[in-house]
């Protein structure tokens, strides 16, 4: 009997395969990066064959590394770096230009002619975001407006558009199914989160043909079977979902105010507000959380587009550590008198700021000022910026959780110095659970669950654990006057 289920975690810097056994307890994990892309500055970009040879290959090296074969699988659960677009040809799958991937600010022109040209209210009601290069809907307009041909062989229905889950089914299935799930679909400016349907208004509005646009299916679902070769015999696809979204369920935040925040290259900050979706006053996005049955759970969010890149920055960029552990040890040296700051602005900023124009700033630098500072600086902006979207997600949804706990997950919160610091800043509890592995976790448990190994909502919610808990220990001077410093940095940013 087939017991384990395979989660796909196809990120920004890498793509990871993880095995989790009948008791969603974690097997074996395989990981491997591939390279960025940045022809200019602002852009990034992916080559499509790095990211779907790097998935099928780290997919065989941990079954083969946890000792099972294919036949020990049930199903197979993919999660995604969101966004991220891809457009390939519908025969042979080939990409027509490099994946261009959610940090990417090219279409920053074209979002503000729309705005200008009075689109942004609709937009927010039909998609629930903003006009912003973040989302794929540009992106994909850009690719039909740049590449040669590709605007009128997509009118022709050759090519085919997808974000990265999209992507990965069609390759897993043979071309078989083209296909995404809710929470992806609303990511990309297209889709009606209202009326659960691609928009013919918005896609109207940005030229795209939706003869490219995938079928749109519950987060647990039927996606189809891989090819047989691939791993020894065809594996259901069960379960899919964007992976702030899968971490939003990994985390079983099922009841309407729960938040978590998942820090990986970016931070992502997810409200469910329940059955209803909730248009923000602050510049927070409306989105779906999850689908079941066909019936969206929605939630807002708050995105940062650099929480673990900044350190990423510090290893790549000034090269004043080797890896990314060493952060905290320099972050603890930091002179305390000193009061530098750090507004990782290399890609713009995300909510609720939302300019794609400014770019990255340091203020209080002294003679002094050394590796220490800049690691301290580093990990509180991420902290910081937090406070900012949660502040706002108060503001928009009063009927968040009485207790005002943030579950926490991905690579940062395993820092115990950040996550104090995150606790002190934002002035509430904030939990770190055993799994760690929540955007694995929940793109595994939509799949088992869809296949029948794994329990319901219910048993999911009650099998969640707290490894630990972070309280406040700052003192209110302390803490706002660390604030109120962060806000005169940013203001002055934006200023720029």
């Amino acid at each position: 009997m087939s017991t384990h289920i395979l989660a796909i975690d196809q990120g920004t810097t890498s793509s990871r395969a993880i095995l989790f056994d009948s008791k969603m307890k974690l097997v074996a994990t395989a990981q491997e990066e591939f390279a960025q892309h940045y022809p200019d500055s602002g852009w990034v970009e992916h080559d499509p064959s790095d990211i779907w040879s790097s998935t099928a290959g780290t997919c065989r090296n941990v079954i083969e590394r946890a000792r099972l074969s294919a036949n020990d699988i049930a199903a197979i659960g993919i999660t995604n770096q969101r966004e991220t677009t891809i457009v390939w040809d519908r025969d042979t799958g080939k990409p027509v230009h490099n994946a261009i991937v959610w940090q990417d600010r090219r279409t920053g022109a074209m979002c503000r002619a729309l705005r200008e040209a009075g689109h942004e209210d609709m937009v927010r009601d039909r998609t629930g975001l903003l006009l912003d290069p973040y989302f794929s809907g540009t992106k994909l307009k850009w690719i039909l407006d740049s590449v040669d041909g590709a605007r009128a062989r997509a009118e022709k229905g050759e090519l085919l558009f997808g974000t990265v889950d999209c992507f990965l089914i069609w390759h897993l299935t043979g071309g078989k199914v083209h296909a995404t799930d809710a929470t992806n679909a609303a990511r990309t400016l297209l889709y009606d989160i209202r009326k659960g349907r691609w928009s013919s208004t918005m896609c109207e509005l940005l030229e795209i043909p939706t003869a490219m646009l995938p079928e749109v299916r519950d987060s647990a679902d039927d996606f189809g079977v891989t090819r047989a070769d691939l791993f020894g015999r065809e594996i259901p696809i069960r379960g899919v979902a964007g992976d702030q979204q899968a971490a939003t369920v990994g985390q079983a935040c099922f009841t309407p105010g729960m938040m978590k925040s998942t820090y990986g290259t970016g931070c992502f900050a997810l409200l469910n507000t329940g059955a209803t979706p909730v248009v923000s006053e602050n510049r927070l996005l409306t989105t779906i959380a999850y689908q079941m049955g066909g019936k969206p759970t929605y939630a807002l969010e708050g995105s940062i587009f650099i929480a673990g890149a900044v350190v990423q920055w510090l290893r790549d960029g000034l090269k004043i550590i080797r890896e990314a552990r060493e952060t905290q040890p320099l972050a603890e040296r930091a002179d305390p008198h000193q009061n530098v700051v750090l507004v990782p602005a290399f890609t713009g900023l995300g909510a609720p700021y939302w300019n794609a124009e400014c770019r990255g700033a340091i203020y209080g630098l002294t003679r002094s000022s050394g590796p220490e500072e800049l690691a301290r600086a580093a990990l509180e902006s991420v902290g910081y910026q937090t406070r900012d979207l949660l502040a706002a997600m108060h503001s928009d949804w009063n009927d968040a959780a009485s207790e005002g706990v943030l579950r926490v997950d991905g690579g940062m919160s395993a820092s115990d110095w950040t996550m104090q610091f995150l606790s002190d800043i934002i002035d509430a509890p904030v939990d770190r659970p055993e799994v760690l592995e929540t955007t694995a976790l929940g793109a595994a448990w939509l799949a088992g669950m869809q296949a029948g190994v794994y329990p319901d909502m219910d048993g999911f919610a009650a099998q969640w654990a707290l490894e630990r808990r972070f309280d406040p220990q700052m003192d209110e001077g302390t803490r706002a006057a660390k604030t109120d410093t962060w806000k005169r940095a940013v203001a002055a940013t934006l200023s720029v």
